[in-house]
Formats: structure tokens, C-alpha cells, sequence
């Protein structure tokens, strides 16, 4: 089933959309690891996503072997809002201006007020070893960033077509020198065709294959994974389901 539950963002001042997928089956005492993802909206019904096409998560798991529970946080949609909430660092883009990085707080929101409060609220395992973090695009920058920095809480960590333009340089700097649990799995996708040409695809592919080493010099296990018809779109994406739930053992 799924849950839509507004929750209040209390260092924004402002409510947002939870979008909770829940297994429709429960026994007794039963408990399920949790997956925080980033642009909830987007994850589980065409007619909620942005551009009329969810991950279709909510099918897959009802059909997969193992259960779990997806915290989807629904993004800013006024403005530039999602790109400042869901950047680490603040950067100027040509198109958009000035962006303001409010990542870190939307991180550290997420880890320190809202997983308490799902814990508390769902019948979730609440242990680290249970618990990840996933999202595409700037939602898959802010998974690469949130498993670097707070690895004290997310174990399994799926980044999808993480979008570095402009903050490359101070993730991969920052995340090199983080305390770092080395007890985690990491997913890491790109895709070919989001990429104009061969010298845009090798640049890409070179900057997810730093991050992957950065994290495997640091113990992890990274899963790096270069998808030969991948396109930045939520359709793509939704074919790397099966890769990304067996390979971060989310489940069976």
C-alpha cells in the first residue's frame, strides 16, 4: 500500500509530502528494512510523477520475493527550491542562476529527524545495517553525498544518475576526507545516452568511477554500473530495479 502523509520540514518552515510504500501484508511483530528516497513523487504512480512516468516501484516490490518499506520525501517544486535542497554545495548555473546549497540540511533532516520519527511511527528495523538511501538525477548526487557523510546511518546507498555539474570537485573532496563506516554497499549507474557524445560519456563515466573508488579505497562495496540504452528518464530507470534492490541485498 502506499501512505501520502504530510510532514513539517521544521529548518525549511515549511510541510512536504511523504510518499511511504508499506508491504499490504503484515504478521504479527513483523519488521522491514527502510529505504529513504529522494523526489517521492516520482516513485510509484504515473499520475503522481513530474513528467507522467513513476519508477513503478510500488509493481516491482509487490511482485518481488522480500519486503520493505520506501520513504519517498516529495521535493520543492516552487522554484529553483529542489535544486537548492537537494544540492550539498551552493554553484551558478547559466540557466538557472545562483543555487543556494541546502543539501547538508536536507541530509541531516532526514537522518536525525524524520528516520527517528518513521521508526517510531512504521514497523521498520531500525538498525543501521538496515537502513539506505537512493534517488536519481540531483536525488542520486544527494545519495552519494548523504551515504558519505552520514554512513553512522545509511548502510546501502542506490545512486542513479547522480547529476555532478558544478559540485564535483568539493563532493569528491569532502566524501575523501569523511569518517566513513566501511560496512556499506553502493550502487552507482550511469547511463550512455544521457550523455551528448563520446567525450561528454567518457567524462561521466570517469566521474562516477572516482566517486566508486573513492568509496572502495574507504572499504565499501561499490556495484559501478554503466547502462548501455540507460536514459535520464524514470522509464530508464525503472529497468535498473532488479540490479539495484538484489545487488544493496534490500531484498532476497
Amino acid at each position: 500500500m502506499i501512505i501520502k502523509e504530510e510532514i513539517f520540514i521544521e529548518p525549511f518552515n515549511l510541510s512536504r509530502m511523504l510518499h511511504i510504500y508499506i508491504p499490504d501484508e503484515i504478521k504479527k511483530g513483523e519488521r522491514f528494512p527502510v529505504l529513504y528516497m529522494f523526489d517521492g513523487h516520482n516513485l510509484f504512480f504515473d499520475e503522481d510523477a513530474t513528467y507522467g512516468k513513476s519508477w513503478g516501484i510500488k509493481n516491482f516490490l509487490d511482485k518481488a520475493e522480500g519486503k520493505i518499506i520506501i520513504v519517498g520525501l516529495e521535493c520543492n517544486h516552487e522554484g529553483n527550491m529542489r535544486l537548492c535542497e537537494f544540492s550539498p554545495y551552493s554553484f551558478t548555473d547559466k540557466r538557472f542562476g545562483f543555487i543556494e546549497g541546502l543539501g547538508k540540511i536536507t541530509v541531516d533532516w532526514i537522518a536525525d529527524i524524520l528516520k527517528p520519527y518513521i521508526d517510531e511511527k512504521y514497523p521498520t528495523l531500525s538498525e543501521r545495517k538496515y537502513t539506505g538511501i537512493g534517488g536519481s538525477s540531483m536525488g542520486g548526487l544527494m545519495s552519494v553525498y548523504a551515504v558519505g557523510v552520514r554512513s553512522d546511518i545509511f548502510s546501502k546507498a542506490a545512486c542513479v544518475s547522480p547529476f555532478y555539474d558544478h559540485v564535483f570537485g568539493r563532493l569528491a573532496n569532502e566524501i575523501s576526507k569523511s569518517q566513513f563506516n566501511p560496512d556499506t554497499k553502493i550502487y552507482i549507474s550511469w547511463g550512455r545516452k544521457e550523455f551528448r557524445g563520446s567525450k561528454e560519456l567518457a567524462i561521466g563515466t570517469e566521474k562516477n568511477l572516482t566517486m566508486a573508488r573513492i568509496f572502495s579505497s574507504k572499504g565499501a562495496q561499490v556495484f559501478p554500473h554503466l547502462i548501455i540504452e540507460g536514459e535520464h528518464t524514470e522509464a530508464s530507470w525503472e529497468k535498473e530495479l532488479p540490479m539495484i534492490f538484489y545487488e544493496l541485498n534490500l531484498i532476497k
